[in-house]
């Protein structure tokens, strides 16, 4: 997803969203740990998404507050 597309988000969807790639990144590390994992650049790609998505929430806090 681009920045654009989450920050039309609402508070729940980008909680929803964070919650899916959290679990994401979890089973990625734990394939990788297995020697499973494919697709090493994907770690990578999740950890830039959980950022975005985080920074989308600050910024929506912060129009709440003003």
């Amino acid at each position: 997803m681009k920045i654009a597309e989450i920050r039309d988000l609402t508070a729940d969807q980008l909680n929803d969203r964070l919650v899916e790639l959290k679990k994401e990144q979890f089973n990625l590390r734990f394939q990788k740990a297995s020697g499973q994992l494919e697709n090493m650049a994907r770690i990578g790609q999740v950890r830039k998404e959980i950022a975005r998505v985080q920074t989308a929430k600050n910024e929506f806090k912060g129009k709440q507050a003003e």
